[in-house]
């Protein structure tokens, strides 16, 4: 189910893109904004579809993402900050060093060395 949803939500984001991107630009700071299409629908009627449609997907977006948020919640167990037990100081008792080893006697240079 989850991954179902997952991929529905994959697929209104990209729309989500792609449907902002045909939108015509306000401010025509890149220059890309305007254009003519005439023929199949009037500016006012292409920006109308295409506000609605931007509305459409967005509420898509967040209602799948509350689902998938409340879907993989939903087996977790319920955690609150108020419920959990004071944390302890007690620490564990540390054990004693090891005693040091005995020194070991310098060897001379050119003496047997022993096995």
């Amino acid at each position: 189910m989850i991954v179902l949803l997952f991929i529905v939500h994959l697929a209104i984001a990209l729309a989500l893109v792609g449907v902002i991107l045909l939108q015509k630009s306000e401010g025509g700071a890149l220059g890309m904004g305007g254009g003519g299409m005439s023929g199949f629908m009037t500016g006012r009627s292409t920006a109308n579809l295409l506000t609605r449609t931007t509305a459409f997907l967005a509420v898509a977006f967040f209602t799948t993402s509350v689902l998938l948020v409340w879907l993989s919640n939903r087996t977790a167990p319920a955690r609150s900050i108020v419920d959990q037990p004071a944390p302890t100081t007690q620490e564990a008792p540390v054990a004693p060093a090891p005693p040091p080893a005995a020194p070991v006697p310098p060897v001379e240079p050119g003496a047997p060395l022993a096995k």
